[in-house]
């Protein structure tokens, strides 16, 4: 007769141990991404509709984006989206002096609208030029640099006096269908 070994028993709730540690170890090394999304303060929610307001055109500057990321301003082909940071200081600064601009810094606004085929990293590209041109216009106004504007705080007395008479107004449309 065959002698019949039996084969040795391994100590689970030591391969149990080892496996947990392995699993806490990859937690906590494991970079998770995080989300990270655009920063635009919206308008408080309002229960009834606002009134219709009769703003005149040239006191928007219409930024419009199609789906194959060229731009038109005020129905003029832009070529380049650094260039819109200056449009957007003319705009604002005009003052009356070009009529198809705005007559103050107080009245100007910016319309951007897209279309739904727009990449993502031209429409950004358009809010970081508006938002670029309205921290160089504040930076100018306290006379420090954009970088030093970015960092103050949102609640400084230089930070209000810097926007006084010169709010950031950005109308941001809903996306079309049109073009591609």
């Amino acid at each position: 007769m065959r002698n019949s070994k039996k084969a040795p028993e391994i100590n689970s709730s030591s391969m149990a141990d080892i496996a947990f540690l392995l699993l806490i170890f990859f937690l906590v090394t494991t970079q998770f991404a995080s989300d990270k999304g655009i920063l635009i303060q919206l308008p408080p929610k309002l229960d009834e509709k606002p009134p219709e307001l009769e703003i005149p055109d040239y006191q928007i500057l219409t930024v419009l984006i199609n789906s194959y990321d060229n731009l038109l301003v005020n129905n003029d082909p832009m070529k380049e989206v650094t260039d819109l940071t200056q449009k957007v200081k003319d705009h604002v600064l005009n003052n009356g002096v070009d009529p198809t601009l705005s007559t103050a810094p107080d009245k100007a606004i910016v319309s951007i609208k897209s279309d739904r085929g727009t990449t993502y990293e031209m429409y950004l590209s358009v809010l970081d030029a508006v938002d670029q041109a309205y921290n160089e216009l504040y930076a100018d106004k306290l006379g420090i640099t954009p970088a030093e504007f970015r960092e103050l705080d949102n609640s400084s007395e230089e930070y209000q006096k810097a926007k006084e008479g010169m709010p950031k107004q950005v109308s941001i449309a809903e996306p079309t269908d049109i073009g591609g």
